[in-house]
């Protein structure tokens, strides 16, 4: 069955065809074809990266909205006669969806409502929705894969904010995030160190412009950073991550910062761009670093200081830990932070491979043979997920 599968962000935009039987491993198969799409480095224009039977090839195209990407975009899918089902990537599914589920009007409606809580992602998800019907047709399925719905298993002191129980009724909880990369990633890292999911406890470290924790313990999520929205937990590229409350109260009662202008400040000038003054790109910072810069030498250990507390925090979750595994942009490419990661836990007898993880192996463990936990680097792979997941929900069977 061929799965056509659309990660959308807030920046860029993936796209991945893949030919799914059902009888594929944990590793992620190679796709039939895969596109990128960047619209935030040159305002009003798409470029497009199309990898395609082992070529490359790149195009610009002037756009007014994101989505209008989308149109260039499927004239060069390959096979599109053959596609019978689109998997979407959907930020937040809110309290209504705890699952990966085809798309019905009703289910558009939820999204829809949910979007209030993630407006940025959910009403680009929304368009994607909406141009797939009219590109591939009424008779195409299309199934929606949230990225909270992974962490729909978390416990009730896990989610529950300590504020007015009137919150919870409102919708007002942690969700988490990340829930599609950190779903690939444990079950490839049990693959890796070929174990059952279920036997080990795991914290899965998503670290990208966006950055969370996910404690997994008999296969499931029971903690996580990252809470209502995506703005919660760990310092981030742009993102503050947590910080006191207080903070925004002190802004808006004596600087007159409007809710638009806390967003803008807490998500896009905070974080390492935010404290550095360089570039919320880790690898710009370590660059940085390297000639001297005193902010950038601060952005790194307060990134490395959060880091290291909130993955404690999810340790006492889980009662103990057998694996830490590493993912995404940062989590799988810089050595510097899983070094700096890891030291603040020698004393429970985790000890690095300094040679094999100076060379960021994806898929791979990169810890002594003595170590007392296992550290891995995992290559996340959302898409495939997206795939699969759309695969089971429906059936095998368009």
């Amino acid at each position: 069955m061929k799965i056509l599968v659309l990660n959308g962000g807030s920046s860029s935009f993936k796209s991945s065809l893949f030919d799914v039987t059902g009888k594929e491993g944990a590793a992620a198969p190679n796709p039939l074809w895969e596109a990128h799409v960047d619209w935030e480095r040159h305002p009003g224009t798409a470029e497009i990266e199309i990898k395609s039977a082992g070529a490359v090839s790149n195009r610009s195209v002037p756009v007014k909205a994101p989505i209008d990407a989308l149109g260039p975009l499927m004239e060069m899918l390959p096979h599109r006669d053959e596609i019978r089902v689109a998997g979407h990537r959907v930020v937040h599914g809110g309290r209504a969806f705890r699952e990966s589920t085809r798309i019905t009007p009703e289910v558009r409606a939820g999204i829809a409502k949910a979007a209030s809580f993630a407006p940025e992602h959910n009403r680009l998800e929304l368009e994607a929705i909406d141009c797939m019907a009219r590109i591939l047709g009424p008779d195409a399925v299309q199934v929606a894969v949230f990225d909270t719905a992974f962490h729909a298993s978390l416990p009730p002191p896990a989610y529950v904010y300590p504020g007015p129980y009137e919150w919870l009724g409102q919708g007002i909880r942690r969700y988490g995030f990340h829930g599609i990369s950190h779903q690939y990633t444990s079950r490839r890292a049990a693959d890796i160190l070929g174990k059952d999911l279920a036997a080990v406890r795991m914290i899965t470290c998503h670290l990208g412009n966006g950055c969370s924790l996910a404690a997994i313990r008999d296969g499931v999520s029971i903690d996580t950073t990252m809470g209502f929205t995506p703005l919660e937990g760990l310092m981030m590229g742009t993102r503050s991550g947590s910080i006191d409350p207080g903070i925004v109260i002190h802004l808006v009662r004596h600087l007159g910062l409007s809710a638009a202008e806390l967003d803008r400040v807490l998500n896009k000038e905070s974080g390492l761009r935010g404290i550095s003054g360089v570039s919320g790109d880790m690898r710009t910072v370590l660059e940085a670093m390297g000639r001297g810069d005193v902010r950038a030498q601060l952005a790194f250990d307060v990134y490395v200081h959060r880091l290291r507390s909130e993955t404690g925090a999810m340790i006492a979750s889980l009662g103990g830990l057998d694996a830490l595994v590493f993912t995404a942009g940062v989590g799988e490419n810089s050595p510097q932070v899983r070094t700096a990661a890891v030291e603040g836990f020698a004393f429970l007898g985790v000890k690095l491979d300094a040679a094999k993880n100076a060379q960021s192996p994806a898929d791979t463990d990169v810890s002594m043979a003595d170590s007392a936990v296992r550290v891995l680097v995992v290559h996340t792979q959302e898409e495939w997920e997206i795939a699969r997941e759309s695969f089971r929900v429906v059936g095998g069977v368009p």
